[in-house]
């Protein structure tokens, strides 16, 4: 028992984030579990535990999502994948996954920034090169819920909304990547699938945690709170690639 006490703790801290603010399992729980236990096997165990526990998020904020987001992403995400699978054999990740947590750095800070006019919504148009992008990084990365969050926030104004889509986006992105894996024959391992029953009741625990504790904070401070976050998991994927 003593040797779950770690990984299961940290399984219950990465899903209560997601439950509070839509995204952030992956950058909490890979890099802690990693200490412990195979990276690309820890990545595989989080997209298994991240698509149920993405799905009853967004179960929990159903009136909330924004179905119509999803529809106009999900063409370029399968694209994204589809190129995810050809560069994840052929390329070196370091400065992709640099310049992404720069990005992605650089979007919360801007977010936190005080703001003298509401900033211009992003036109429908680019949901298709936007698409391509998340799936892409997720495949590649395992890590795209700040891209979807950067891509939310302007399209959506209402803060819960943006909270209860962005766990479904990256279900479906989850999803396609985890097919991707099943593919190569890498979710085959029965290390990964032992975890997985000891540690999905923990994950899906977490948000139902987060998601009452997000229903106490004001909405102004869960916007600064998802910010804050973003700046940070940004900050990690850049340290991430240099190191």
């Amino acid at each position: 028992m003593q040797e779950w006490l770690y990984p299961m703790g940290v399984v219950l801290l990465g899903y209560t984030v997601l439950g509070l603010t839509g995204f952030g399992s992956a950058l909490v729980v890979v890099p802690l579990l990693a200490w412990n236990w195979p990276l690309p096997a820890v990545v595989a165990l989080t997209l298994l535990m991240d698509v149920p526990a993405s799905a009853f998020h967004s179960g929990l904020n159903w009136r909330q999502v924004q179905w119509r987001e999803l529809r106009r992403l999900l063409p370029g995400m399968v694209m994204g994948t589809l190129v995810g699978l050809w560069l994840v054999q052929h390329m070196n990740s370091r400065w992709p996954l640099l310049l992404l947590g720069v990005y992605v750095a650089g979007v919360g800070i801007n977010a936190l920034r005080p703001k003298t006019s509401q900033a211009a919504t992003a036109a429908p148009v680019w949901a298709w090169p936007v698409g391509a992008a998340i799936g892409l990084v997720e495949m590649v990365f395992g890590t795209a819920g700040p891209l979807v969050v950067a891509w939310l926030s302007r399209r959506l104004s209402d803060v819960q909304q943006m909270r209860a889509s962005t766990p479904l986006i990256i279900a479906v992105a989850a999803t396609t990547v985890l097919l991707g894996m099943a593919w190569e024959g890498r979710l085959s391992s029965g290390w990964i699938w032992q975890r997985w029953t000891v540690l999905i009741g923990v994950a899906l625990a977490g948000v139902w945690l987060g998601h009452r504790v997000a229903h106490r904070v004001p909405v102004a401070r869960l916007r600064q709170i998802i910010c804050a976050l973003l700046v940070l998991s940004g900050l990690m994927l850049a340290l991430g690639a240099l190191r």
